[in-house]
């Protein structure tokens, strides 16, 4: 039986610019959405419009435009009420003609956090509550291979981030929390997030609670094109398994493990 993930949890993958679609259970500080995509060498302009709701006449929270007009730069800008406020322009551009990206927009307590290939651009500060966020659209000059959003709000979380994680609220990392009834046939687990830029490796173990082994042990290793898997018996480890046919995992990338 092929799992399917419920909204929230699905990534959307190529989707067909222009582009919208709604944000299931909004955002809150902590939220990220990660976008990967490349923009065309005859790019003049493309945009990100985070949505007050989910059709492209909503109010716009955050609108991220950026402009390949001979002066390049970036223009940040909210819309209320059918009016747009003054602009943010950001006469700097972090996107090169004809190659791909990675953009991510954080939500801090401040407002949103631009990065783009791993670099901070831009804070844009609140204007309209996060809370009211509903969609997202994407349209112009660019192409997109991914859209994930990560943390959203869901009832204080997706089910498996946050508030809503049924096993335990998930915190920093290094995270250690109990799994609320064990495991069993047919149960899935789903970890999101995102690999920093320069990380080398990543652990994720399943403990037997009463005797402290370790049942599974999952061990992106970044920096050896490896994926460890293992257990832990008694206090020895047991015969690693290392072979596999490709690494998903890949530093800047957001990882779903199911």
């Amino acid at each position: 039986m092929t799992f399917v993930a419920p909204p929230g949890y699905q990534p959307v993958y190529n989707p067909s610019i222009p582009y919208l679609g709604p944000i299931y259970g909004g955002l809150r500080e902590g939220s990220s959405i990660y976008i990967q995509g490349s923009v065309p060498e005859d790019i003049t302009r493309f945009y990100v419009n985070l949505l007050c709701g989910q059709s492209d006449n909503s109010d716009v929270a955050l609108h991220f435009n950026p402009r390949f007009d001979g002066r390049d730069k970036v223009v940040f800008n909210t819309r209320q009420n059918d009016n747009w406020e003054s602009e943010d322009k950001i006469r700097s551009m972090p996107f090169r003609k004809g190659e791909r990206f990675e953009m991510v927009i954080l939500i801090t307590s401040q407002g949103y956090q631009i990065r783009v290939n791993g670099n901070d651009f831009h804070m844009f500060p609140h204007r309209i509550p996060v809370e009211r966020v509903g969609g997202l659209e994407i349209a112009g000059d660019v192409a997109i291979q991914t859209i994930n959003i990560i943390g959203g709000g869901m009832g204080g979380g997706y089910p498996g981030m946050g508030g809503g994680y049924p096993g335990g609220n998930m915190g920093p990392v290094p995270y250690q929390g109990m799994i609320a009834g064990g495991l069993s046939p047919k149960r899935t687990i789903i970890i999101r997030g995102m690999l920093p830029y320069g990380a080398s490796r990543m652990a994720i173990n399943f403990i037997v609670s009463r005797t402290g082994d370790i049942a599974f042990h999952l061990n992106p290793r970044l920096n050896e094109g490896l994926v460890v898997r293992n257990s832990k018996i008694g206090g020895g480890w047991g015969k690693e398994e290392r072979e596999i046919n490709f690494n998903p995992f890949a530093e800047g990338h957001c990882i779903v493990c199911l």
